[in-house]
């Protein structure tokens, strides 16, 4: 059975994004990212999408979701999220990753069967994009590594995952 995560680097408010860029780079997380989503496929939101550098993320099957007729190189298309969803799970072998959007991560929180969250203890006030809530009543958290602060990483974060409690 296909699982379908989400992964995000979320502040200690919550915040996640701003002007459609990441707050900050951590390579800790950079590395952490690449790690788990190579070679799974990817599912993120147009403006993820645009926000990528150099376009998609190699060695990864990208899917961009959008109401826009626009094609993407390198990525297959849906306009609407749970056929995405629906159609990606038929073909991935074991994980599917959420990668963003805000509007993503609201549409999926409820449908995933495990959160990894890189927590960054650090506030953003000029954030403009937010995670949703992990309710501990639906969320357990099953694995935590802190990583310190350092020379290519400006600010303490950690890794958590969750899984979806049993109903």
């Amino acid at each position: 059975m296909t699982k379908i995560s989400i992964i995000a680097a979320v502040a200690s408010d919550g915040a996640i994004g701003q002007g459609n860029n990441l707050l900050c780079r951590l390579k800790g997380d950079m590395k952490y990212f690449k790690e788990l989503t190579m070679g799974h496929t990817i599912i993120m939101g147009r403006k993820t999408y645009l926000s990528l550098p150099k376009g998609a993320l190699p060695g990864r099957r990208n899917i961009v979701v959008t109401r826009s007729t626009a094609r993407y190189p390198d990525t297959i298309t849906y306009r609407d999220l749970s056929v995405a969803l629906t159609a990606e799970k038929l073909l991935a072998a074991e994980e599917i990753f959420i990668i963003g959007g805000e509007e993503i991560y609201r549409q999926t929180i409820d449908v995933a069967d495990r959160l990894y969250i890189t927590e960054i203890a650090h506030t953003f006030p000029e954030a403009d994009k937010h995670f949703p809530a992990i309710n501990g009543d639906k969320w357990q958290e099953i694995s935590r590594q802190e990583n310190a602060a350092d020379e290519n990483n400006p600010y303490p974060y950690t890794f958590v995952v969750y899984d979806k409690k049993s109903r």
